[in-house]
């Protein structure tokens, strides 16, 4: 069936039935036969034939998705939700604006989690299993939120199931700004750094926005270009029609097959791409990344867990260090800084807000023989307000930025006056 069709009898099942109201109050069985009869009243109104096998596998995909949540199906329909944090069956926490609520939602015990999590595991379409021999799994739901599970023995609580919800409210960069995550001289640098192909490090803690970051920034990236992304678990949703995403694959039960982020990197660079999109850097790849970048890969875009952007930076050092390079301290020093152009560091603030804190320029001087990190944006706490929200300004620095030369190749338009040239 045809995504266009199959989005169509799912709008009317939501829009033009009852769908909404009874779903709560009916069974398996009984929401089998409801849907059912939808997919036939519609089908009937507009003229639509459909296969045995299309309405089958229909039914179960819209049925899978209401019955297998259990009693989260609450928190995942709730937009303000973020996060659902579920530490054992009778405690269960929720991320809302940035703050974290305990509810009152609980699980009958473990074997119900459990029940739910195989069941929401099926549901997402993946190959991956979890269970003793194999006690934690990360995958996406067909929604593009993240889900983390881990089980005893591990788990010394029972089951506990981390989902990190796709967020759907923020498609654009102007959603960021109004928001208030950047301003407006922030998102005209970084639409300028997509076009011109700069290689760009996404950086912050955990829940900090640098996913949504790039998959907002990623959308200004010329639609003629070849994109390659690389994740673990699948969380980039790019909007360019010439994307071809790749994950890695983790050891099966015997602990054979594994084949890392490193190994898909290697050979994406035989695919002919004219952008690698990285979901997450956290060791011998960023080796890779780094001498792409050097033999001619420009435009790279990449994600590096780090708290500050001068911690960024060492980070990328150290992961480079433990691939055991024969190279000097020094060279490894020029070489990251030569290769990386910004660094976007976003901060979750203690208001719950999450902001691009800093935008650094990277480069290296050969004459001093220094790695040179200037911040052309960095957000200025002035005060706090009585009920916690932190008020600042963002300060930018117009001095020619070390890759002009890059943005000048390209020909991408720079606003008049918005750096400094002298």
């Amino acid at each position: 069936m045809n995504e266009d069709l199959r989005e169509r009898i799912n709008r009317y099942l939501l829009t033009g039935t009852d769908f909404l109201k009874v779903k709560d109050t009916m069974n398996e069985d009984q929401l089998r036969l409801f849907v059912d009869q939808a997919i036939s009243d519609f089908c009937s109104e507009h003229f639509v034939e459909i296969s045995m096998e299309e309405r089958a596998v229909l039914i179960r995909t819209l049925v899978s998705a209401v019955m297998s949540l259990g009693p989260i199906r609450p928190l995942m329909e709730d937009k303000s939700v973020t996060e659902i944090m579920i530490n054992g069956p009778k405690q269960i926490y929720v991320q809302r604006e940035g703050k974290l609520i305990l509810t009152d939602i609980k699980f009958d015990d473990n074997n119900h989690l459990l029940h739910t999590i195989q069941k929401i595991l099926a549901g997402s379409g993946t190959n991956k299993r979890v269970d003793e021999s194999s006690p934690y799994v990360d995958f996406s739901l067909p929604d593009g939120s993240r889900v983390n599970i881990i089980l005893p023995p591990l788990s010394l609580i029972g089951p506990v199931m981390t989902i990190r919800k796709f967020r759907d409210d923020i498609k654009t960069v102007d959603d960021l700004v109004k928001r208030g995550e950047l301003n407006e001289d922030m998102a005209t640098l970084l639409i300028i750094a997509m076009k011109a192909k700069l290689n760009v490090v996404f950086c912050g803690s955990t829940g900090a926005g640098k996913t949504t970051a790039l998959n907002v920034f990623s959308k200004h990236i010329p639609e003629d270009e070849r994109i390659i992304t690389i994740e673990d678990t699948p969380e980039l949703m790019l909007s360019q029609q010439h994307v071809v995403p790749l994950a890695s694959k983790p050891a099966n039960i015997e602990g054979k097959g594994e084949i890392t982020i490193r190994d898909i990197f290697i050979n994406s660079l035989r695919m002919r791409p004219d952008r690698v999109i990285i979901g997450e850097i956290r060791g011998n790849e960023m080796l890779d990344l780094i001498e792409s970048i050097s033999s001619g890969h420009s435009g790279s875009l990449a994600i590096v867990h780090a708290e500050t952007p001068e911690d960024c930076f060492s980070r990328m050092i150290t992961m480079m260090l433990a691939t055991g390079i024969r190279l000097s301290t020094e060279e490894i020093y020029r070489q990251v800084a030569k290769a990386i152009d910004l660094i976007v560091h976003l901060e979750l603030f203690m208001d719950g807000k999450r902001r691009i804190a800093y935008i650094t320029d990277i480069s290296y001087d050969d004459k001093e023989k220094k790695v040179i990190m200037r911040d052309i944006f960095k957000f200025v706490q002035t005060g706090v307000t009585e009920t916690g929200e932190i008020l600042g300004k963002w300060v930018m620095d117009r001095g020619k930025p070390s890759f002009y030369k890059k943005i000048e190749k390209r020909r991408v338009k720079v606003p008049d006056g918005f750096f400094d040239l002298n």
